[in-house]
């Protein structure tokens, strides 16, 4: 029971940083619009994060310092405070989303609109940091956003077309009606959500928080392993209970609830309240994540103590900060932007700036000297730069497929 207890970080990080409100919209209007012809980007995705991610936590286990800090190291000063502050805008802007989509989930089980939720769950997300111990945070929101499996026992109780599903996952096409840019803009989203910087953060710093040390790689690597692969498959089952509900009715998702209607349909209310716990736990998880990710590489950056193995009277720079990161989130969400548009915006920006994470995470998990027998072997380096070249494509063509479909519309 320990060990399977001891996975709950990489379950967390696929519940709050992959299936996260960034996610759950972007799989939702992908299997909307496009059906399974985007798979293979969700896919992409979930294979680069399971590599990357892999790194990252080898990194973290074998020479004991956090991503940020080889970010800090193998950038430089100068290239490492351009990274931090690139980092951080996205961060906030992943937060707001977070805390946005935390407000929705309620106002799907309340009645009761989402602003009004907004402070009481930046106070909530606020709370969680500075008083409940990491392994709770984690255990509790990694086990209860399990309640997205929901959405794969869904799958069995629709209509489903399963050769045609299979069809559009390895014959792609661009469906009738819709541009090859848009198509190219949602590819780049699915990626970008899947491979949002924070969650590298958060992944390598809970590392740290959890003592991991190169005797323990067999843990960090059951985390990554199976944790990232999770949140691709609970990704792909959302996409795909989307193809039978909510494309025949030309149903555009703009809301939280819609990603969710296909588990309405099939398993009605107990399907609507375990919908409503995974979409609670998802986003919530994620908002605590991006808000602690803020935190950590600014202290990791500046050299702070940080963390919550060590108590906030010890750590009160990176307690500030978290504080800071929440505040600005909320107040954001506070002039009533649309969740929905924040969260595209952010995860396009998101795939923009993957090369500045992965690639100091590459260089350091490559190098003998810090890591020793546990550096990269040769197909592992292989497939690390060939992804990396894919990921420097993505970002290059983010920004203009951003502006020429005016975010996918």
């Amino acid at each position: 029971m320990k060990r399977l207890l001891n996975l709950t970080l990489g379950v967390m990080t696929a519940i709050g940083g992959f299936v996260d409100i960034g996610n759950l919209v972007t799989s939702g209007i992908s299997g909307a619009r496009f059906g399974m012809s985007l798979a293979w980007a969700l896919l992409l995705g979930t294979a680069g994060m399971v590599l990357y991610g892999e790194m990252a936590g080898r990194v973290t286990a074998v020479a004991r310092r956090p991503v940020f800090h080889v970010v800090r190291e193998r950038l430089g000063v100068r290239m490492g405070l351009v990274n931090l502050i690139a980092s951080l805008i996205l961060n906030l802007l992943t937060l707001a989303a977070e805390i946005g989509g935390v407000g929705l989930a309620l106002e799907l089980a309340s009645s009761i609109n989402y602003i009004l939720w907004v402070p009481i769950v930046g106070f909530l997300i606020w709370f969680f940091i500075w008083k409940v111990p990491f392994q709770v945070i984690e255990r509790l929101f990694g086990l209860l956003g399990l309640a997205l499996i929901a959405f794969i026992v869904a799958m069995f109780h629709l209509p489903v077309h399963w050769h045609e599903l299979g069809t559009g996952i390895v014959s792609p096409v661009v469906p009738s009606g819709e541009g090859h840019p848009t198509y190219w803009f949602y590819a780049i989203s699915l990626i970008g959500a899947a491979l949002v910087p924070y969650q590298v953060f958060f992944f390598s710093s809970g590392g740290i928080e959890e003592g991991w040390t190169a005797s323990k790689l067999g843990e960090m690597r059951a985390n990554a392993l199976i944790g990232f692969p999770l949140g691709g498959l609970l990704s792909l089952a959302i996409m795909a209970a989307a193809v039978p509900v909510l494309q025949p009715r030309n149903i555009s998702v703009s809301h939280l609830g819609e990603v969710g209607l296909p588990v309405v349909v099939a398993l009605g209310k107990v399907g609507l309240i375990i919908m409503l716990i995974g979409f609670f736990a998802a986003t919530f998880a994620a908002g605590v994540e991006s808000a602690m990710s803020s935190g950590y590489i600014v202290a990791q950056y500046f050299g702070w103590r940080w963390g919550k193995h060590v108590k906030p009277a010890q750590a009160p720079r990176f307690h500030a900060i978290c504080l800071l990161a929440v505040l600005l989130g909320t107040a954001f969400i506070l002039t009533t932007v649309d969740p929905i548009k924040v969260t595209i915006v952010s995860v396009v920006l998101g795939a923009a700036a993957i090369p500045l994470t992965f690639f100091p995470v590459l260089v350091a998990a490559n190098d003998s000297r810090l890591m020793g027998r546990h550096a990269n072997n040769a197909i592992v380096n292989a497939l690390g730069v060939a992804f990396f070249v894919v990921i420097v494509a993505v970002s290059l063509a983010t920004l203009p497929l951003l502006f020429i479909t005016k975010a996918g519309q």
